[in-house]
Parts: structure tokens; C-alpha cells; sequence
């Protein structure tokens, strides 16, 4: 199977099972597949965005489908010390454990209810998540509630999504409800060049109110 069909193959899953199933048989290739043939541009645009806004590198971080660990680590290399990571998928956990940057990964699923307990972060990024076949709008409910007011939210979304995902009825609520404001959102960016340069994303900070 060709890079480009692996990644057509995983968002073409029908359940968060088969989803799940299918990152565990790619996470061993995943890092070498989306850096070498696609230029992998998300982890770097993403935390470009959320250190302009994060300052605090003893704050308590949520990795928010934490993959293999691509985000953690350049925020380790930055000197963020606090790191935790969850996701669907063991195999993607498996290979994001042997970087050895995370306090705790756990196994868990965005769209539902989180064990995180209400402002536990001072921040949560998200990159690569909230796409075709992934977690849905209704996943930054959970993700606003745990972390602390004067925190971040910072997350990539394709446009397309923004319109017809539910993403920008969300934001409005979310904002209407007090309960974030935007700080920033980006230009669309392509996150792989090299592989899918059609698509692109944007990234969306937004600052926890209440």
C-alpha cells in the first residue's frame, strides 16, 4: 500500500474501531511516511501558534490525539516540561511512549466524555484531529472544560470542515456561551505539500473565558 492510499485508507474508516485498528497498523511507518513523502508540516505550523499564546513551559499541556508524538516533541525541545497525551489508538501510544517526553498517555477517545477532571491544563493542542473521518465538533465541549479559564485551546481544521462539520456553529456556541474567545486564526496552510497540496488547514487558538 502507497503513502498517499494509507492515508485515503485510514479516512476511509466507518467506525472509531476500524479507525483505531488501522492507525495500530500504520504507527510504526507513521512518522517516516508523512515526514519523508508528504513534508509533514502540522506539528510545526501548530506550535508555532500555540507558543505565542503558551508562555508558561511549567503549565500543565494536553496532547489531544497525541499520534506518534511529533507535537510533544518539538514543545519538549522548547522547554514545555508538563506534557500529557491521549488517543484511540495503542499503536500510535506505543510509539509516542518511547520518546519518553509524555508524563501520561492514556487511551481515550474525543467526542465523549474525558476523565480529565474540570481545569486541569493550562493549555490543549489538537493537529491532524479534527479532520474527515475523526473526532467531530462536539469534541471541544470536553476539551474547554479541562482546561483552566485564561488557558488555551489551539487546534488545526481543514476549512471545508469549519463550514460543514459543525465546527463553526461550535465556535459560535462555545463564544455565545462565554466559555472561549478566539485569539487567532491563520491563513489556510498546506500541511502536506507534498503528498496532498489541495488540501489545506487552518489553525484556531482560542482563549478559555470561564
Amino acid at each position: 500500500m502507497t503513502e498517499q492510499n494509507r492515508i485515503q485508507w485510514v479516512y476511509s474508516s466507518t467506525s472509531e474501531d476500524e479507525l483505531a485498528q488501522r492507525y495500530d497498523v500504520w504507527a510504526k511507518d507513521y512518522d517516516s511516511d508523512l515526514n519523508r513523502d508528504f513534508a509533514w508540516l502540522g506539528p510545526k505550523s501548530a506550535v508555532d501558534v500555540f507558543v505565542k499564546y503558551v508562555t508558561n513551559k511549567q503549565g500543565f499541556i494536553l496532547d489531544a490525539g497525541v499520534g506518534t508524538g511529533q507535537v510533544g516533541e518539538l514543545l519538549a525541545e522548547l522547554g514545555y516540561k508538563n506534557l500529557e497525551g491521549m488517543d484511540l489508538s495503542n499503536g500510535m501510544l506505543a510509539e509516542a511512549r518511547k520518546k519518553k517526553i509524555y508524563r501520561q498517555l492514556r487511551l481515550l477517545r474525543l467526542g465523549g466524555p474525558l476523565c480529565y477532571p474540570d481545569d486541569a491544563f493550562d493549555a490543549v493542542i489538537s493537529v491532524g484531529v479534527m479532520t474527515v473521518g475523526h473526532a467531530p465538533a462536539s469534541s471541544l465541549d470536553e476539551l474547554v472544560r479541562a482546561t483552566k479559564p485564561g488557558g488555551y485551546v489551539v487546534y488545526t481544521l481543514r476549512p471545508d470542515l469549519h463550514q460543514t462539520g459543525g465546527f463553526k456553529e461550535k465556535h459560535a456556541e462555545l463564544e455565545a456561551a462565554g466559555k472561549w474567545k478566539l485569539a487567532e486564526v491563520t491563513d489556510p496552510i498546506q500541511f502536506l505539500p507534498k503528498g496532498e497540496p489541495e488540501i489545506t488547514h487552518q489553525i484556531w487558538a482560542f482563549e478559555v473565558t470561564s
